[in-house]
Order: C-alpha cells, then structure tokens, then sequence
C-alpha cells in the first residue's frame, strides 16, 4: 500500500491520471461539429457515421491540453496561478454561453428591467426588489435567532420547547413549502397576506431557524467564567447577557450571519412562485414572451453571481474585523 502511494505521488503518475480523468469527463460531450471541421483539414478524420477515430482524437487532444495546461499553473507564482484559473473558466462559461447563440442585443435591452432599474406601478422591481426582501428578511430573522437562542438557552421548560419545536420545524422542512403555507395556508384561516410580506415572513422564519444556532453556539463560546464574574460584580442576570456575553459573542456571530444573508439572496428566488416582481419572476416572464429563456437565466445568473461576489467582499472584510475569536484577558 506504501507503494502504491509512492507511486501515485509521482508526477508521470499523477499526471497520466489527469489525463485519464479530463478524457473521461470530455468524453460525455458531442464533437461532431468540431471533427467536421477538422475533417476538412484532415480527410483522415471523417467517417460515415461520425462516431471514427476523430472524436477521440479530439477528446485525447484536449485532455493533453488540461495537462499541458496544469503543468504550466505549476510553474507559477500562487496569485497568477488563480488569476489564470479564473480567466480560463470565465473562458469557458463565455463559450458555453456562446454555444446557445444567444441574442445578446435582446440581453442587453432586458438587463436593466433585471437590475430593478426601473419601476413597475411605481414600485421596485428585479435585484432592487430582491435586495429589498433579503435586507428586511435578515434583519427580522437576526432578531427571532436571537429570540430562541435566548430561549433555548434558558431555564424555562416553554420558552425551551417552543424554541427546539420551531427550529426543528423549519430546518426539518423546505423553504419552498413553508413559503406556500403561509401564502396560501393563511388566508384559510382569515388572514390574507400579500405576496411580498408573506415572502418576507417566510424567509425570516427559515433563516431564524438556522440562525438560532450560530447565535447559540456563540454565546457557548463565552467562557463561563465571564458570567460569573460579571455576576459577582453585582450584574444582574440580564446585564450579564447583554452587557458582557453579547458584546463577546457577536464576534462569532457575525461572520457566518453574511454566509446566510448571501444564501438567502439566492433562495429569495423561491418568492417567484407567488408572483413578486423579483430577479426570477422578471427572467421567467421576459424569457417566455420572446422564447429566449436561456438568455434571461443567464443574465438572472450574472446579476445574482455580481451582487454575491459584493457581498462575499463585504463578508471578507467583516470576518477580518471580527472573525478573531474571543479573547480572554
């Protein structure tokens, strides 16, 4: 066994199993159009049935480019070896893009109604109204995980048990579901809920539920031993959670809390279904009335993939000023 690591830690090794595995992964995708191609070139290469020799060639051809390609990365200071990765899978999702033919002047005509930059009744539309939901959403659901952190928490057999039941419920359960009952569950009991609130509801009570235990597992993280210390200074029970285990906590907290917000930017998608104006309805609506779907979901995906990156930045520079841990002096 000791061997045969050895042997897979060389780089002729190492180097034939990439080979082998691009070639396999390659090997799924259809070059017809690209061994006609070649076969104007190379008569060689054409066959009756187009399933030759040439398919492969091309398949050995390009796998020995993703080598020879790792074998240069290889060579390369760290930084420039992700700048290459980058631009070389922008590349590709560029040439995927390309492969729809794809109506880029309707894209760029339609781009705007997607960015929420103008209005619909007077009211905010696309990744403005998408923004508007996730910004609302997190901050009510910030304050039901602190609700049943608390609650979890506490000596009181209730609050315990309507805490453990609710996060049980909605992380037991899809964000799609809970979104219907409330849209459509409510009203059977009177209470009719618009579209957005209910969207708006639906994603605080999930993200409260996931919430709940970042903000359970940092207030854990405080040593007891600030609690009784706050306490023998003659801090009651609530000063000591807001004024010393909080302050201590939150620098745990908060940078997971962005993890969240970020995955609730995308599942915000999910309020569609009811017809709220946002990045999705507007790229399913758009895309059926001119047949070009596909052109709609990818600007839907680069608006998405711009406003996380953002927010992946924002995320970094929140981890870097808090994300130190507790210290204790």
């Amino acid at each position: 066994m000791i061997r045969l690591f050895e042997a897979l830690a060389r780089p002729l090794v190492l180097r034939a199993l990439l080979f082998l595995v691009a070639a396999g992964l390659l090997a799924g995708f259809d070059y017809g159009g690209v061994v006609a191609r070649l076969a104007e070139i190379v008569p060689a290469l054409a066959s009756p049935t187009g399933q030759g020799v040439g398919p492969w060639l091309v398949i050995a051809g390009l796998a020995a480019l993703v080598v020879v390609n790792f074998w240069l990365l290889s060579h390369l200071p760290f930084r420039l070896q992700a700048v290459i990765v980058w631009i070389e899978l922008i590349g590709l999702f560029l040439a995927f893009c390309w492969s729809f033919r794809l109506s880029y002047g309707f894209m760029l005509q339609r781009a705007p109604i997607l960015l929420g930059l103008q209005l619909h009744d007077g009211f905010i539309q696309g990744a403005a109204l998408t923004l508007f939901i996730c910004l609302v959403s997190i901050t009510l659901s910030t304050v039901i995980a602190l609700a049943v952190a608390l609650a979890r928490l506490s000596d009181s057999g209730p609050a315990y048990g309507l805490a453990t039941f609710y996060t049980s419920f909605f992380r037991g359960t899809p964000l799609l579901l809970q979104t219907m009952l409330i849209y459509l569950g409510l009203p059977q009991l009177g209470l009719v809920i618009d579209a957005i609130p209910a969207g708006i509801i639906a994603l605080s009570l999930c993200y409260g539920a996931y919430m709940a235990e970042i903000f359970r597992a940092g207030i854990l993280s405080v040593p007891r031993g600030q609690s009784e210390a706050a306490r023998s200074l003659g801090l009651k029970p609530g000063e000591v959670t807001w004024l010393v285990v909080l302050p201590q906590a939150m620098r745990l907290i908060i940078p997971p809390t962005g993890n969240q917000f970020i995955a609730m930017l995308k599942d915000s998608s999910l309020v569609s279904v009811m017809g709220v104006w946002e990045i999705m309805f507007l790229a399913r609506t758009h895309g059926r009335a001119e047949f070009k779907y596909m052109e709609m979901l990818i600007v839907a995906a680069l608006i998405y993939w711009a406003m996380s990156a953002v927010f992946e930045l924002v995320q970094a520079r929140i981890e870097k000023r808090f994300g130190k841990g507790v210290s204790v002096r």
